[in-house]
């Protein structure tokens, strides 16, 4: 089947890398969003109790993320992701007041695990064995191929699995736990640099790619939510946006870019992930002390993840389940003792916001991840984009750019016929 265009249904990251893709090759697209703003969960929007602009939550990315690096040079994003020179990443026991960075080498052979300067405190070499193990696993849970417990684990590879699953490390699949350590320490330092969105996500991701797309004749539509799609004759054919069916004609691409409760709300047989964890962030108007670390993990906290930015300081909890129904005060006051402690410092609270999202990501868990659905589905003209389809990677800013490449690249295959 020929496509001369393609309708891509959400405006966030899956669907946004779809649309560059396609424009970049020559194929129209339009675009259409549901909300008022483009970005999905990766947005950023100016907060009136802080009045500040935030971002929903913390999104970090790595120097190695390849179709980050695409996006960004296709768009011409010129706001920078901000981060250290290394693959450094500092921690804060807040059980014992101990602090440390753990540096890992530029190169693949990881020698980093040799130095007692470079790991963490109170282990030895032999404890990273875990890493090679997790890293040959293909199927299961990660407690199935690693021990979970030990100081190696409980302040290093538990809170950077724990962040990029947004599920509990040990019930977790231990296929994409290899799959990333595959694409982070096996590749060496030099792809684990730490990147993070400055000043915001919506300047580093969203804004360049929404004046790109109308640059080319392709901006984005917004408020408009699909309401169901007609398959007669064995094709998807057509689309109703609340105003009765409208045919799209047959040489029209359709890709789904909007999450999984939606896309098998609307394609009849569809099977996808129907389990999520949720993430919790915080956010606090106040300028953190000179030299804090961008970021910094904690370790023994209500808190995890502390990141500092010039006007504020975000906090974010992921597999944040047993926190999203908390009284939001009461959240805020335990983060901000976590900062005070982390950062050795004694001052009043200041103007907060707590931003809580239930269905943050599908549950990393083997068994989820089997419900994962490729980008092609039954109807021809039909795609599937988002970071709950088939990436290999778990829900990340990487994996929903990747499947947005996968559903454009599809439907340039089937164009050239």
């Amino acid at each position: 089947m020929r496509f001369r265009r393609a309708i891509i249904v959400g405006a966030g990251l899956a669907g946004l890398s779809a649309a560059v893709a396609l424009r970049r090759v020559g194929v129209p697209v339009s675009i259409f969003e549901a909300a008022a703003q483009a970005g999905g969960r990766c947005r950023s929007y100016h907060d009136p109790q802080l009045d500040r602009v935030i971002d929903n939550g913390n999104h970090l990315v790595l120097s190695g993320n390849r179709a980050v690096a695409r996006f960004r040079e296709s768009i011409g994003a010129t706001e920078k992701l901000a981060g250290p020179d290394e693959a450094a990443f500092a921690f804060h026991d807040l059980r014992d007041g101990n602090s440390w960075t753990v540096r890992f080498n530029d190169g693949r052979l990881p020698w980093w695990a040799l130095s007692p300067r470079r790991r963490v405190p109170g282990t030895k070499a032999f404890d990273y064995l875990a890493f090679l193990s997790l890293a040959r696993a293909r199927g299961g849970r990660i407690d199935q191929h690693v021990d979970p417990a030990g100081r190696a684990w409980d302040c290093l590879l538990d809170p950077v699995l724990l962040a990029a699953l947004n599920t509990v490390p040990a019930e977790a699949s231990a296929r994409l736990a290899a799959h990333l350590l595959q694409e982070t320490i096996g590749k060496g330092g030099l792809a684990m640099r730490p990147r993070i969105a400055e000043p915001t996500l919506a300047a580093a991701f969203i804004d360049p790619a929404l004046r790109w797309l109308e640059s080319r004749g392709s901006p984005v539509m917004f408020g408009r939510r699909l309401q169901t799609i007609g398959f007669p004759a064995g094709e998807c054919a057509t689309l109703d946006w609340g105003q009765g069916p409208e045919p799209i004609g047959s040489d029209t691409a359709v890709i789904l870019a909007v999450p999984p409760w939606v896309a098998t709300s609307l394609v009849p047989g569809l099977d996808a992930p129907n389990e999520h964890r949720a993430i919790v962030n915080a956010h606090f108007a106040f300028a953190p002390p000179a030299g804090t670390p961008p970021m910094l993990g904690l370790i023994g906290g209500a808190a995890q993840w502390l990141f500092a930015f010039p006007d504020r300081v975000s906090v974010t909890v992921s597999a944040a389940d047993h926190l999203v129904s908390k009284d939001r005060e009461a959240l805020a006051r335990r983060f901000w003792a976590d900062i005070q402690a982390a950062y050795g410092i004694k001052a009043r609270m200041p103007r907060w916001q707590i931003v809580k999202e239930k269905r943050a990501t599908f549950a990393a868990t083997p068994e989820q991840d089997a419900r994962r659905p490729g980008a092609a589905t039954s109807w021809d003209n039909l795609f599937l984009a988002g970071d709950w389809t088939q990436t290999g990677l778990p829900a990340t800013i990487e994996g929903a750019l990747r499947s947005g490449e996968t559903a454009a690249r599809l439907v340039v295959a089937a164009r050239a016929g």
